[in-house]
């Protein structure tokens, strides 16, 4: 298995964006003594009550800057969002300077509110996101100046200043559990993952058949499949749930959009019932009780104990949901520095060996 710090970079009560900032890098300086894989963040807009993380080529850079292993990048990039050119310009600039670690998330985008502030439609975004995994190729190709005429992206004629080190290009990740989206990715070798909203035992049939599509497009290494939610490490079961299931059953509350006019429990219904609207009924059950303490406990939505219970937890979800690498949010609600770091280091230190060599498929 791998492992990743993954950060939505929530804004914290008392803190200042920089303080914010300078607490994150804390964190991936000790992932990356402890031999994490990865670190990853998302792009959020618009929501100063949410995440404070909109320039995910910012982080990369900066992580890159305070980690010497650790590969690092957006998870990811919402494409529609960019000109694509400059965004080619931007990957490349950022795996120079990381010397070849960058990993590229890229992502249709899932909130509406993203979009419109920047005058563009929600609706045209999933074909654009697909159709840049060729754009990239062709811009980072042998062929300069290059061209390219798709559906969405067009270039005449542009020679980039700067390729990346990795060629053809970074590593591509895709977060999807749409099947059609599944068959793009592993037919153009793009790995991919899902969140704590959707059941595993949802899950695994259709990543089965990702693996299947991988497999017979030909590619010769092992697929990155991803999972992410909440962990606390702490030295007892006991302590670990002390400290971390109530802020646990908060975490995610900068997912549902403020509304004065309601309460929030009838904000979370509305949110599940979205879920119901497009017939997934397990990740609407999910959504409408992600914030229930004791649901998410019972059901292993988080994994909070300790080393020994969360690696037990951890193999056994990714053998049910057949996931070969967890990206763990550590850093969560309003949970203190001090706890923040011990739960880092015990991962560190205790799960990762205890499950380093396992391989969920």
């Amino acid at each position: 298995m791998k492992f990743a710090h993954f950060a939505h970079v929530w804004g914290k009560p008392g803190m200042t964006p920089a303080d914010r900032y300078e607490q994150l890098w804390r964190e991936l300086a000790l992932c990356d003594e402890l031999g994490f894989d990865y670190g990853f963040c998302v792009e959020h807009h618009f929501r100063p009550d949410e995440s404070w993380m909109s320039a995910p080529s910012l982080y990369a850079v900066a992580a890159g800057a305070r980690t010497k292993n650790m590969r690092v990048g957006p998870m990811g990039y919402i494409v529609p969002l960019y000109n694509p050119l400059r965004l080619a310009e931007e990957i490349a600039v950022a795996d120079q300077m990381l010397n070849g670690r960058l990993e590229v998330g890229l992502v249709p985008g899932i909130n509406p509110a993203y979009f419109e502030p920047f005058g563009l439609s929600y609706d045209a975004r999933k074909t654009p996101t697909l159709e840049y995994v060729a754009y990239l190729r062709a811009a980072y190709g042998e062929t300069q100046p290059f061209s390219f005429n798709g559906d969405h992206h067009q270039t005449a004629s542009a020679t980039l200043a700067v390729q990346p080190v990795q060629q053809p290009h970074p590593p591509l990740w895709m977060q999807s559990r749409d099947p059609e989206t599944l068959r793009f990715c592993a037919e153009n070798g793009l790995n991919t993952g899902y969140f704590l909203v959707y059941p595993r035992d949802e899950a695994a049939p259709r990543y089965r058949k990702y693996l299947e599509d991988w497999k017979q497009a030909g590619w010769t290494r092992k697929p990155n499949i991803a999972y992410s939610t909440v962990i606390y490490v702490d030295e007892t079961d006991q302590k670990a749930l002390d400290v971390a299931l109530q802020r646990a059953s908060r975490a995610y509350e900068g997912f549902i959009p403020p509304g004065p006019e309601e309460t929030f429990m009838d904000r979370v219904a509305e949110f599940a019932g979205k879920f119901n609207e497009r017939g997934e009924h397990g990740a609407a059950k999910i959504m409408a009780n992600l914030f229930d303490p004791d649901y998410i406990l019972e059901n292993d939505l988080v994994f909070i104990g300790s080393p020994d219970t969360v690696a037990a937890k951890l193999k056994n979800a990714a053998e049910s949901g057949l996931f070969n690498t967890f990206m763990g949010e550590f850093n969560f609600s309003d949970l203190p520095e001090d706890d923040l770091m011990r739960s880092i280091r015990l991962f560190g230190d205790s799960v990762i060996p205890a499950l380093r060599d396992y391989e969920p498929f």
